[in-house]
């Protein structure tokens, strides 16, 4: 996301506009704010006052300052499309196996305390199989076009390299991300699946945790990721954006609105495994 437009911001208190202000210092992001009413709220034309920026009040002189494209920055959107093996045409499943627990049900807990894991030796399941670098691409430009919640996007992405149920991601804090190398730790002091443990994080999504974190930080909220109570709207993420994980022979469709759609069976591993086949 290069561009953040925010409709109705003659609504902004102090607080929130000082907020959505940090967020463009920190990432150079091309803000727009727009004010449905004749002049600027003194709170908007205080804060202003010092900032580099351009008023206008008509549409044809808004567009005009959009000019051409930006080019984005080198750690934010990967090119517009990539050709995925078989899944080269418009609006095709990619399937991918480390995406198989994200609805397992496991249930580890947070620790309690400071915790800084070594990074994961994966003794107690195998390591989910990295994605060729023409998938990753494809992953990374489908969140990107999908979602512009951090969080979210932060949570989907980490899934794909550390094949981790969504109650492993509900376990990261705010301060589980690190730059330089990039890591990222998850927690689960009874070891009830990985114990504590960090994971490199590859380059293709590292920019997803980074904006995570600077979010985090922006709002005051404990968890670096979805929160545990969002299950529902990352599987919605990873449906919107045609991810999934390997599906059983024949998996079922369902009609609608848009022709055939096929219904994505997010727990197969686990039923396969509870019957022994």
């Amino acid at each position: 996301m290069t561009r953040l437009t925010v409709l109705r911001a003659h609504l902004l208190d102090e607080r929130r506009l000082q907020r959505i202000l940090t967020l463009w210092r920190q990432t150079a992001i091309h803000l727009t704010l727009v004010v449905h009413r004749p002049r600027l709220t003194a709170a908007l034309d205080r804060a202003l006052a010092d900032l580099p920026h351009t008023r206008t009040t008509t549409l044809a002189a808004a567009r005009a300052l959009y000019g051409d494209e930006p080019a984005p920055p080198t750690d934010a959107r990967p090119p517009a499309a990539a050709a995925v093996g078989p899944c080269a045409e418009p609006g095709c499943w990619l399937t991918l196996s480390s995406l198989d627990r994200l609805v397992s049900y496991d249930s580890p807990s947070p620790c309690t305390g400071p915790c800084s894991p070594g990074l994961i030796d994966w003794k107690h399941r195998p390591a989910p199989t990295p994605l060729t670098p023409a998938q990753a691409l494809e992953a990374a430009r489908r969140i990107h076009a999908m979602t512009a919640h951090p969080q979210l996007a932060a949570a989907l992405a980490a899934t794909l390299f550390t094949g981790a149920s969504f109650q492993q991601l509900t376990t990261a804090r705010s301060d589980d991300f690190h730059d330089n190398p990039a890591l990222l730790a998850l927690h689960d002091p009874t070891r009830f699946t990985d114990g504590c443990a960090t994971h490199p994080v590859p380059p293709w999504a590292a920019v997803f945790p980074r904006a995570a974190a600077r979010y985090a930080h922006l709002t005051g909220t404990a968890h670096l990721l979805a929160g545990p109570g969002e299950r529902p709207a990352v599987l919605r993420l990873a449906e919107t954006a045609r991810l999934r994980p390997p599906q059983p022979p024949a998996a079922p469709t369902i009609k609608g609105n848009n022709g055939g759609r096929a219904l994505v069976v997010w727990d197969w591993r686990e039923v396969r495994e509870a019957h022994g086949y």
